[in-house]
């Protein structure tokens, strides 16, 4: 079922804001008008006391004093206006993002590195703000600037001309300068994707490299990666420098040259020194009108990335959505357990590649372009009934997990259909899919937050009798206990105050908190010791009759009660039946069982 796609737009947001976007440029409008007036008023009192009209003078800097606590004022209420604003404006984008982030599908996550979202969903919207408001006090010192201009112009014509033509050469290089560094930054900020996450997964895994030793191998990658942003941002700066120092050049230089001819007009009397006074008084700002524009440029260019960047999450090319139908489960569908049932499911593994060009607007569609594929599996079939416990057993790269992946949906079948309670997994709302199913992962994420928000995560409402039953089943009740502060203690980002396979049986305790009719454990208590392992055994089998139990493992003895075991091969199933059975006829599967005990 094809979903209506949803288009990003910085405008959507910004326009909730429109009443104070619109006082914030008034005020900075209001302010820029004081900045001329000061300039202005400024101007005229160098007159009058070359003039030596000493009480006019007196007014000029009174009018200036004035003017400049209008102007501090309106500093004063931009700045608090802003803050205000962009912390709500933040908040939403960074939240709606975030919330994007949750649709997308597995495979997405996959293909991108963890930097690709954290700088998206994180910093770009700051950024994007900022420079707005840059942007809008940048316009409000070219206003400035060109009144300035436009001023001094009309005191002399000839120096008119010649600042005229000093601008136009320094506008040339600025326009030249903007178009390469809009090119550059976009590939810095590809660079500095990588480096997020490359430091991301170092702070994450530092005790994996201590232990396995891998602090020189990572330093080296850890160089090169950096090496590589500091690489590509160093040419654009050196770029850019290189622009700047000949925009500067020529805007100094040709600067004053002016001056010097405008001595040479003051002894021919062409103008006057006051005149000559209010064009050196103002010679910097002369040229904001150049800085300004180059600024501005550089600022639209930013927003541009960074909205572009927040965009692609949405686009639906590149960042692609989970699909989901419209199907509820009625009551009868929803009660005692689920079934499952392949259907002539094809999968294939694919390695995607997305390139961008100019014409990526217009054709999205041409921009996914697939590198490879491998086959996992090809018109697989088997059914698992209701209220049973099943397992998956096989050698490593046999499709164990790929099945658990394609029936809680993290990856979607190529060709064939997977029916849960006789409906189509591809018709099933998002709500009936996900309520129906819990997964424990391999590696289950541990949150930051204390035991008890763990556990109230899967559900809000839980009683503490409910939280109790879920930590004693998942035979974590003593280790709890054993805590000062029990439900109530922090574990950690990814639960690193906890060990292995107390994070393994928190997350036991989660999914069995949910009390879904379908429970997935895939590899759940690979992290265990024997005798951990046999206290989740036991609680596993608790749930025999009561939910449905799929299971994948490579410890065999961790599965000999189970009521059904599916023997795969290479992407097949080339046996099934139970334990038993399988140990009497398979001779592979005993040959398995046994080397894990001997």
């Amino acid at each position: 079922m094809k979903e209506k796609e949803t288009h990003f737009s910085v405008w959507k947001y910004l326009k909730q804001y429109k009443v104070a976007l619109t006082v914030y440029i008034l005020l900075s409008l209001l302010a820029s008008a004081a900045s001329i007036a000061i300039t202005i008023f400024a101007a005229n009192a160098v007159e009058y006391v070359t003039n030596k009209m000493w009480d006019w003078a007196m007014y000029a800097l009174v009018a200036v004093l004035v003017m400049i606590a209008v102007q501090r004022f309106c500093w004063w209420e931009l700045s608090i206006l802003y803050y205000k604003t962009s912390a709500k404006f933040t908040l939403n984008l960074n939240s709606d993002l975030a919330r994007q982030a949750f649709k997308l599908n597995s495979k997405t996550y996959t293909d991108h590195s963890t930097g690709t979202f954290v700088q998206r969903i994180v910093d770009d919207p700051s950024r994007l703000l900022e420079n707005l408001s840059q942007v809008v006090d940048s316009l409000s010192d070219i206003i400035t600037a060109v009144a300035v201009f436009v001023y001094v112009a009309t005191l002399n014509l000839y120096l008119a001309l010649l600042l005229v033509a000093l601008l136009l050469s320094a506008s040339v290089i600025e326009v030249i300068r903007s178009k390469v560094r809009r090119k550059n930054r976009a590939l810095t900020k590809k660079a500095g994707d990588k480096v997020y996450s490359l430091t991301t997964e170092i702070v994450r895994s530092e005790k994996d490299i201590k232990s396995m030793g891998l602090e020189e191998s990572l330093k080296q990658e850890a160089y090169n990666c950096y090496k590589e942003y500091q690489t590509i941002n160093c040419k654009t700066e050196v770029s850019d420098t290189n622009k700047w120092c000949l925009r500067n050049f020529i805007v100094d230089f040709g600067t004053y040259a002016i001056l010097i001819l405008g001595i040479v007009f003051i002894r021919k009397e062409l103008i006057s020194l006051a005149t000559y006074m209010i064009i050196y008084s103002n010679r910097s700002s002369l040229f904001s009108v150049v800085w300004g524009f180059g600024r501005m440029s550089d600022l639209f260019s930013e927003i541009k990335v960074s909205s572009q960047r927040m965009s692609e999450l949405f686009d639906e090319v590149e960042f692609v959505t989970e699909r989901f139908g419209t199907v509820e489960f009625d009551a009868l569908q929803n009660a005692g357990g689920g079934s499952v049932k392949f259907d002539n499911v094809s999968y294939s593994y694919k390695q995607s590649e997305y390139k961008r060009d100019k014409q990526k607007r217009a054709q999205p569609q041409k921009l996914k372009i697939d590198k490879g594929e491998n086959k996992i599996f090809e018109n697989l079939s088997f059914e698992i009934k209701p209220n049973t416990t099943v397992a998956f057993v096989g050698k490593s790269g046999s499709g164990k997990s790929t099945i658990l992946n394609l029936i809680s949906k993290m990856s979607e079948v190529d060709g064939g259909q997977i029916l849960i309670n006789g409906i189509n997994i591809n018709d099933l709302s998002k709500d009936a899919l996900r309520s129906t199913i819990s997964l424990v992962n391999q590696f289950p994420y541990i949150f930051d937050m204390t035991i008890r928000d763990n556990l109230l995560l899967v559900k809000k409402d839980a009683t503490q009798e409910q939280l109790d039953k879920a930590i004693k089943d998942a035979n974590l009740d003593e280790f709890v206990a054993s805590l000062p502060k029990g439900l109530d203690t922090k574990v950690g980002e990814s639960g690193i105050k906890l060990s292995g396979g107390q994070r393994q049986r928190l997350a036991i305790a989660r999914a069995l908190l949910r009390d879904s009719n379908i429970i997935i454990f895939d590899e759940s208590t690979s992290s265990l010791d024997n005798f951990s392992q046999q206290e989740i055994k036991k609680s596993v089998d608790a749930l025999k009759g009561k939910s449905t139990i799929v299971i994948v493992a490579h410890r065999l003895s961790t599965i000999k009660d189970v009521d059904h075991i599916f023997f795969l091969d290479q992407g097949k199933i080339v046996d099934e039946g139970t334990f038993e059975q399988l140990f009497e006829r398979n001779k592979t599967f005993k040959a398995l069982f046994l080397a894990e005990n001997t």
